[in-house]
């Protein structure tokens, strides 16, 4: 299956980078581009494309918005979004993760990374940059607020397989660490995400890092 990927950034030439990466690989291409965050909701929408990299800044509509609109709480199916972009500042990367998106990327981040990215959110999963995830995990170990409670208790193999997504392990790392199949940690995975009501493994993190299970 080739991943299909819509690129919404207001600079023809990281619009153009990135579409020469993502279509050098054999497994992507660029099914469309934007300048501007309302173009970029409107194409995706319409495109529903398997991966959207958005960009912050942009004009009529920046990337925060254009993320809750696509992939955000109370979208009834949602897209998913990384974010790309040069301004490391923690109050984009709460807005974003919190907004809907399943990864978060530097633009000085690298080739290698983004396509890892792009795999990443096309197969459910999640990628911070490293050197925003720790700095994450530091300012996150105190909750500012009480995080929502499960549906349901979690089982002490979910609450390991939970703290193990909250530190950026993939499906196969986790497996490997709990010394169990990739079929279970899938099958606890669906478990906790029901439990808690999280969409996705980003939304896993962000309650593993809120209740105080990571720190």
């Amino acid at each position: 299956m080739t991943i299909r990927v819509l690129i919404a950034d207001d600079q023809e030439m990281v619009r153009t980078g990135f579409s020469m990466i993502i279509n050098s690989q054999a497994d992507m291409e660029v099914v469309g581009e934007a300048a501007d965050g309302s173009a970029a909701v409107e194409m995706a929408r319409r495109l529903r494309p398997d991966v959207c990299l958005f960009d912050i800044r942009m004009p009529r509509m920046d990337g925060l918005e254009a993320t809750r609109l696509v992939a955000g709480p109370g979208v009834a199916d949602p897209l998913r979004v990384v974010i790309v972009t040069t301004f490391d500042m923690d109050d984009y990367v709460y807005a974003a993760l919190r907004g809907g998106a399943v990864g978060f990327l530097l633009k000085d981040s690298g080739p290698a990374l983004l396509v890892e990215a792009v795999r990443a959110a096309a197969n459910g999963e999640a990628l911070v940059s490293p050197s925003i995830t720790v700095r994450l995990l530091e300012n996150l170990a105190t909750p500012p607020a009480a995080p929502t409670p499960p549906r349901e208790a979690l089982t002490d193999r979910e609450l390991d397989v939970v703290r193990l997504v909250a530190r950026g392990r993939t499906n196969e790392e986790i497996a490997a660490e709990l010394f169990v199949s990739l079929s279970t940690v899938k099958t606890h995975l669906g478990s906790v995400q029901r439990k808690l009501g999280a969409r996705n493994r980003t939304e896993t993190a962000i309650w593993a890092w809120e209740s105080g299970l990571v720190r």
